[in-house]
């Protein structure tokens, strides 16, 4: 049995992983989605805290658990590994972080925009359109599932996540894969592998079919992905 901490993004709510969580206990793991801080100041610390927290005194064995880290908690899971003992650490369509940076610098610091609005050609779309919730990140949830998240209150990040710079000198030595949506049309995934180079060099980058918000749009895919490469051969 390994334990799943599932950490969502900016969104912020545990809500994101509800289509996950029971594929995960069925498979006989157990798993735990993070609601993660609402308020304004709440900043890389306390997003922190939460994930432990929720934690709790779960038993997660000697190597701990498994963090799946959605978009924006790719700063967060990190540093988690400095509070405890993290078995494993899975990447999904991550916002991927580098010491000093932070968070509201990274667009400018990748060329977020400008790989967004290439792809928004490539298939078609007006590349000028503007962020868009739908067509950008709703665009192949079902509808049941938009409907759910647009009745609910998303917590939202922080001003302080955005503001604070990444404290750690380099990734945590902590085996690490990163999940990328082939359809993703908020972090594209040629932009994607660009930036994994970059930044996480020897990390593997694992494709699979959804948008962004996959564990909505995919969870089976999602969850079975996730299995996978917590059983394969681990990078760095």
């Amino acid at each position: 049995m390994t334990t799943y901490v599932l950490i969502p993004g900016a969104d912020g709510r545990a809500w994101y992983w509800h289509r996950v969580v029971p594929m995960l206990r069925e498979r006989g793991h157990d798993a735990v989605a993070v609601d993660l801080p609402s308020g304004l100041d709440a900043g890389l610390a306390e997003h922190v805290t939460a994930v432990v927290d929720a934690i709790g005194d779960r038993d997660t064995g000697d190597d701990g658990p498994v963090l799946v880290a959605q978009s924006l908690a790719a700063v967060i899971a990190p540093l988690v590994c400095e509070r405890i003992p993290v078995q494993q650490i899975i990447l999904v369509n991550p916002m991927i972080p580098t010491p000093g940076e932070t968070a509201g610098e990274w667009w400018d610091n990748t060329g977020r925009d400008e790989a967004a609005r290439a792809f928004a050609a490539e298939e078609g779309r007006d590349p000028d359109a503007g962020f868009d919730l739908i067509v950008d990140f709703f665009h192949d949830v079902p509808q049941d599932a938009t409907d759910e998240a647009m009745s609910g209150e998303a917590s939202g990040p922080s001003e302080a996540l955005f503001a604070e710079p990444w404290p750690l000198r380099a990734w945590p030595d902590v085996p690490t894969r990163i999940l990328q949506g082939r359809d993703d049309r908020f972090f594209p995934l040629g932009f994607q592998l660009r930036i994994a180079a970059e930044r996480l060099p020897g990390v593997p980058v694992e494709d699979l079919p959804g948008g962004h918000l996959v564990a909505l749009s995919r969870p089976v895919e999602l969850t079975e992905l996730i299995c996978d490469v917590t059983e394969a051969p681990r990078s760095r």
